[in-house]
């Protein structure tokens, strides 16, 4: 038989424990309590929500957070463009940051058809562990697109598909947060201004004999494009032709004296006025 007194008093020390530990939880909420800055909401409400990273921060909580507290820049979110840009700096209460809208853009020609595949892989879908391979890459070119979708994975907007074993970009869908650019293994993927209409397609630092062997429409790092370009934008550094975006004026001559046609104009947005006729 259980006595009262058995009973009574641990629920006694029960209750006061309770109240101890309440009191004691109350006071640290009040002693620590740390005062949010209700700009961090307003610009969470503001930001898209896609939560994809390409501010460089652990979704639109964390860049919200490091734009009031951490003194990040207003015109990181791709996703929301030069318009998200400015609601931000309003409530901020700063002048808005100048953004250039950016695409991301695959630098490679090398379907099967084009460029040799040495090796057939059949491990982990994913491009991060096809690389590990001896050679660096199943295909014959360690420069090119693997091809095994990881870009199509991490994009937040559906931007990219794969077809004919590469990344296939649908630029009026692509907002340039930069997520595939970043997992990448082969850095074949970058993120271009949207206005640079001319592009090499082609990543190879290989010599030009090389390049032939494993790919027809590698870059040979003959120079022809860089004599052509009466602008100066055109340089070849590394065996590999480069086109500074600041200089270039989209007029297309380098594309057509380019022997292997590895510089094409494309139009990342579909904009009559940005075509080249």
């Amino acid at each position: 038989m259980i006595s009262f007194s058995g009973v009574f008093y641990p629920t006694v020390v029960m209750g006061v424990l309770g109240l101890v530990f309440g009191a004691l939880l109350a006071f640290a909420s009040i002693k620590f309590f740390v005062m949010t800055d209700e700009r961090v909401s307003k610009i969470r409400e503001i930001l898209p929500g896609a939560n994809c990273g390409g501010c460089g921060y652990p979704g639109c909580d964390g860049y919200s957070d490091g734009i009031v507290n951490g003194g990040a820049k207003t015109n990181l979110c791709a996703a929301g463009g030069p318009s998200l840009a400015e609601g931000i700096a309003r409530i901020m209460g700063i002048e808005g940051e100048a953004s250039v809208p950016k695409m991301a853009f695959l630098k490679c020609k090398g379907t099967p058809d084009i460029s040799v595949r040495n090796a057939r892989y059949d491990g982990i879908g994913d491009c991060r562990s096809a690389v590990i391979v001896p050679s660096g890459s199943p295909n014959s070119c360690p420069f090119g697109c693997v091809g095994l979708g990881t870009c199509a994975k991490v994009c937040s907007f559906g931007a990219i598909s794969m077809a004919g074993g590469l990344a296939l970009i649908d630029h009026n869908i692509c907002v340039g947060c930069g997520a595939c650019v970043s997992i990448c293994p082969k850095a074949v993927l970058a993120l271009v201004p949207v206005s640079s209409n001319i592009q090499v397609i082609c990543g190879s630092k290989w010599k030009g004999p090389d390049v032939k062997r494993v790919c027809k429409a590698g870059c040979i790092g003959c120079g022809i494009c860089a004599r052509t370009c009466k602008a100066g934008a055109i340089t070849v550094e590394g065996n590999l032709a480069r086109i500074d975006p600041n200089r270039c004026t989209n007029c297309g001559d380098c594309a057509a004296k380019c022997p292997v046609k590895c510089i094409e104009c494309v139009v990342l947005k579909d904009d009559e006025e940005k075509k080249i006729a």
